[in-house]
C-alpha cells in the first residue's frame, strides 16, 4: 500500500501498514532487516557529500530500516518528518545540541526524565553556556514569568516523569510562539496513541521508542518529530556528525513492536485507570497520582488533550522507608525494575533522597513509587498489590 494513501486511515491501520511494503527482491510482504553498514556507490562518487544525511551511503548517514520506521512514526504522530536515533536520550541531546547556541535561554519542566534534567541543568548549562530555568510548567503563569528576550526553547514533558504532572500543550505553544521561541514536548508517557502534541502546536515531539512504541523491553531507540525544515538540521548534526544512529536491528524490532501499539495502549489505559482507582481507595495508600483520576490536579487539562491516560501511576504508602522496600520485595507478578511501557508491569521506589525532590509537590517528598502498569490480567495485578499491602497491614 502506498504510504501517501495511509494518511486518511485509522490509527490501527497506520500502525500496521506505515513504513511497510512488499520487498522488491523477494516478494516478502514485510520489509527485511538490512544488516549493512555500507550501500553501493554511484558510477562516479567523486561529487558526493560524504557528510550528507540524504540517501543511503553509510548507515551513519541513513539506513533502510531507520527510514521505514521514520515513515511509520511520522504517520502515527501526524507530523511531516521524523528522525530516529539510538535512544531516547540521544533524541533529547540531539535536539538540544542541534537547536541551541551559547547564550540561548531554555525554560524546562522541573518534572522531567533525569537525562533531560542532567542535559539542561548541568551539561548544556556549564559546557555551552546555555541559560536554563526550571519551572513548574503546569503553572502557565510561571512559564510566562520565566521568559527572557533570549528564550529559544520551552521544553515540557507531559505527563511528566515521574510524578505524572500535566502541562497544557496548546497554551504552552501559544506562550512559546508569542515570544519567538519553540516548544518541544516529550510525549513518552502518553505515546502518539493517547496524545499528539504537534496537532496542539508543538514544534518538536520527542518519543523514547524504548518504552511504549516498542513495547517489549528489548530495544533502545528515540525519535524527534516535526516539520522537515526543523528536522533536517538535527538529522545532519545528531545523526551524521554526532553519530547517534540507531542500529538496523533495533529499528526493525521497534517497527515490529509499533504494529501492536494501539491494542497495547488500550490495555495499558484500561488497567492503569482501574488500578489507580483501587490504590486511591486503599486506606494504607498515602496518595495515588494518575491523570485519569478526577483528583489529579490537572485532570481537566489531561482530559482536554489526551484520548487516554497511559499506564503510568505514581503512588506512596502510609509507611516508612523500609516498609516501602519490603512491599516491593513481596510483589510476585509486578517486577522491580527501571524503564516503562513494557508488556510486564514494572515498579521502582524513589526514595526521600532524590536530588530533585524540591521540584516535586510536597506529597512526593517522603518517597514514592513509579508504577508502569503492564499487559497482565488486571485482576492479577490488583491481587498482587493486595497481598503485598496485606502483608504490611496496609490494606
Amino acid at each position: 500500500m502506498k504510504q501517501s494513501d495511509l494518511k486518511g486511515l485509522g490509527f490501527a491501520t497506520q500502525a500496521i501498514h506505515g513504513g511497510n511494503d512488499i520487498d522488491g527482491e523477494t516478494g516478502a510482504i514485510r520489509r527485511p532487516i538490512t544488516m549493512a553498514n555500507s550501500y553501493a556507490l554511484p558510477y562516479d562518487p567523486t561529487e558526493m557529500n560524504w557528510s550528507s544525511s540524504g540517501g543511503r551511503l553509510y548507515t551513519r548517514n541513513g539506513a533502510a530500516n531507520q527510514e521505514y520506521l521514520q515513515e511509520k512514526l511520522a504517520l502515527l504522530s501526524g507530523t511531516e518528518d521524523c528522525i530516529v536515533l539510538a535512544s531516547g536520550v540521544a533524541a533529547l541531546s540531539g535536539l538540544f545540541f542541534s537547536l541551541l547556541n551559547s547564550g540561548d535561554h531554555v525554560i524546562f519542566s522541573g518534572v522531567t526524565y533525569i537525562a533531560a534534567y542532567r542535559l539542561l541543568n548541568e551539561l548544556f548549562n556549564t559546557k555551552f553556556q546555555i541559560e536554563t530555568s526550571l519551572v513548574d510548567t503546569s503553572d502557565l503563569a510561571a512559564v510566562r514569568a520565566a521568559l527572557r528576550p533570549n528564550t529559544k526553547l520551552i521544553h515540557i514533558e507531559t505527563p511528566g516523569n515521574p510524578t505524572t504532572a500535566v502541562t497544557d500543550i496548546e497554551a504552552a505553544a501559544d506562550i512559546a510562539h508569542a515570544a519567538g521561541a519553540y516548544l518541544s514536548v516529550d510525549n513518552t508517557f502518553a505515546s502518539p496513541f493517547n496524545q499528539r502534541p504537534a496537532a496542539l502546536g508543538a514544534d518538536f515531539v520527542v518519543e523514547s521508542l524504548t518504552k511504549y512504541i516498542n513495547g517489549h523491553g528489548d530495544a533502545l531507540g528515540g525519535a524527534i518529530l516535526g516539520r522537515t525544515e526543523l528536522i533536517d538540521p538535527i538529522r545532519l548534526q545528531a545523526q551524521v556528525n554526532l553519530g547517534g544512529v540507531i542500529s538496523p536491528f533495533n529499528a526493525w524490532l521497534i517497527m515490529r513492536g509499533a504494529a501492536t501499539l494501539p491494542l497495547r495502549m488500550q490495555k495499558h489505559n484500561e488497567s492503569a485507570l482501574e488500578i489507580a482507582r483501587f490504590l486511591e481507595e486503599t486506606p494504607g495508600v498515602r496518595f495515588a497520582a494518575y491523570p485519569g483520576l478526577p483528583s489529579h490536579p490537572r485532570h481537566e487539562t489531561a482530559k482536554k488533550q489526551m484520548s487516554g491516560y497511559g499506564g503510568m501511576i505514581a503512588f506512596a504508602l502510609k509507611a516508612d522507608h523500609d516498609t516501602h522496600n519490603r512491599f516491593v520485595s513481596r510483589l510476585r507478578v509486578i517486577t522491580s525494575a527501571v524503564s516503562l511501557g513494557h508488556d510486564e508491569s514494572l515498579i521502582v521506589f524513589l526514595g526521600e533522597n532524590d536530588e530533585r525532590q524540591y521540584l516535586y509537590p510536597p506529597q512526593f517528598h517522603e518517597g514514592f513509587y513509579r508504577f508502569s502498569v503492564g499487559l497482565e490480567d488486571t485482576n492479577d495485578l490488583i491481587a498482587d498489590l493486595k497481598q503485598a499491602l496485606s502483608a504490611e497491614s496496609l490494606l
